[in-house]
């Protein structure tokens, strides 16, 4: 049995919930809500994060079934998407953050796939801290995709199985974060969240401030982490 006491977990991911909520409760259009996420709060935790001691932090930006959301906001959070490259990863860059993407990035317009792989890329080398946004993710497709990299292997262990996935070289979280009120995973980082401690909150996402990032890590240190022993 560990007790986390003062640790401060190496990873931790955010299924980023509750923007569109957010927005219609202040009577602003939804995607005004992905907006204030993408000005207003990634930078800052990312910031936060590495000034704790957070080496990965993984948000979950876009999931494989957000494809089949009205054409008006999917093509608003593509432009967004486009912003968020442009400006806001530019700024994380100069801060010495490394930029990884998960997921399948094929679906994205190739403007975008370009722009993705050229910033994963100018970042590679960078120190600060690692920020992952899971793009096009969904936790099976993301499984169905390793398998289908070792079709031909007569058995698989767990550690070959690991590197086909998209997290490869990346360690699991030691703490999921899920705002808005729900109380599920749905479907993200399906294997790399077995031993996870979760913590879902009723506040949403565009409200996630540095403090908040404090509390959710002071929840995590009350926790008694057992690993199945």
């Amino acid at each position: 049995m560990s007790n986390n006491g003062s640790i401060i977990p190496n990873h931790i991911a955010i299924i980023m919930d509750g923007n569109r909520r957010w927005a219609r409760a202040r009577g602003l259009n939804i995607l005004d809500g992905h907006q204030k996420v993408a000005d207003d709060v990634l930078e800052p935790l990312i910031e936060h994060g590495a000034k704790l001691g957070v080496a990965y932090m993984t948000f979950w930006a876009w999931s494989t079934e957000n494809w089949a959301r009205e054409i008006y906001e999917v093509n608003g959070i593509m432009q967004l998407f486009r912003h968020v490259i442009q400006k806001r990863w530019k700024r994380l860059h100069e801060k010495g953050v490394r930029i990884r993407v998960i997921g399948n990035i094929e679906k994205f317009p190739n403007d975008i796939r370009d722009a993705l792989e050229k910033v994963i890329d100018q970042t590679k080398n960078n120190k600060t801290i690692t920020a992952i946004f899971a793009l096009n993710y969904g936790g099976r497709d993301e499984i169905l995709r390793a398998i289908s990299r070792l079709h031909g292997e007569r058995k698989v262990t767990e550690e070959q199985f690991t590197q086909h996935l998209d997290t490869a070289g990346i360690p699991d979280p030691e703490l999921i974060v899920r705002p808005g009120g729900e109380k599920r995973l749905s479907g993200f980082l399906l294997w790399q969240s077995e031993y996870s401690e979760l913590i879902f909150v009723d506040w949403y996402m565009p409200d996630f401030t540095p403090t908040r990032l404090d509390e959710v890590i002071a929840e995590y240190q009350m926790r008694q982490r057992r690993f199945g022993r």
